[in-house]
């Protein structure tokens, strides 16, 4: 599937089979995770693999919006990629944030290689839902996350068992500005 293709037609799945992900698949999902961009190539992303039903199940009570199918996809499908960061690495010098955001570059990196997987798992016939309303902090706890790292959000991972159609994009006029912000 060429890049391009994968972008228009990816979706973002809340279904999925019980069909398993196999180990190969997997990997080719994490390793283009591996080669995103990052700050001063910090690579400061880490992924905890959870396949194990009860972790998966421990994990969705920590994410309890109720009526969200993402979180239902939590209980579901047969792989939660939980996506922590490394901190005080990405845009930190000597315990010091370079730039006006602060000490959060992990969370833009982290945000590359996730879109990364994204559209690799999608050419591989993969579904992807983000999950990011959860206790982060128990989270960690579940899954034994050490001091020095966050977990950044949830990434489910599966077979689609729907195919929603495309959700209203922003036209480029509406988004787009030249020189000055506001500037058609």
């Amino acid at each position: 599937m060429e890049i391009r293709d994968a972008i228009n037609s990816r979706r973002t799945i809340r279904i999925y089979k019980t069909k398993p992900v196999d180990d190969k698949t997997l990997e080719t999902v994490l390793d283009a995770g591996r080669l995103a961009p990052s700050w001063g190539n910090s690579q400061t992303w880490r992924w905890v693999i959870v396949r194990d039903e009860k972790t998966r199940l421990a994990i969705a009570e920590q994410a309890p919006r109720v009526g969200n199918r993402s979180t239902q996809a939590l209980k579901t499908a047969p792989v939660i990629i939980v996506a922590c960061a490394e901190l005080n690495n990405a845009g930190v010098r000597d315990g010091q944030p370079l730039t006006d955001k602060g000490g959060y570059w992990y969370m833009f990196d982290a945000a590359l290689a996730l879109e990364n997987m994204v559209l690799t798992a999608h050419s591989l016939g993969l579904g992807t839902v983000f999950v990011g309303g959860m206790d982060a902090k128990k989270v960690e706890t579940i899954i034994n996350v050490p001091s020095g790292y966050a977990v950044v959000i949830l990434m489910v991972l599966g077979y689609p068992d729907e195919q929603p159609e495309a959700r209203p994009r922003k036209e480029l006029s509406e988004l787009v500005f030249h020189e000055k912000f506001g500037n058609k």
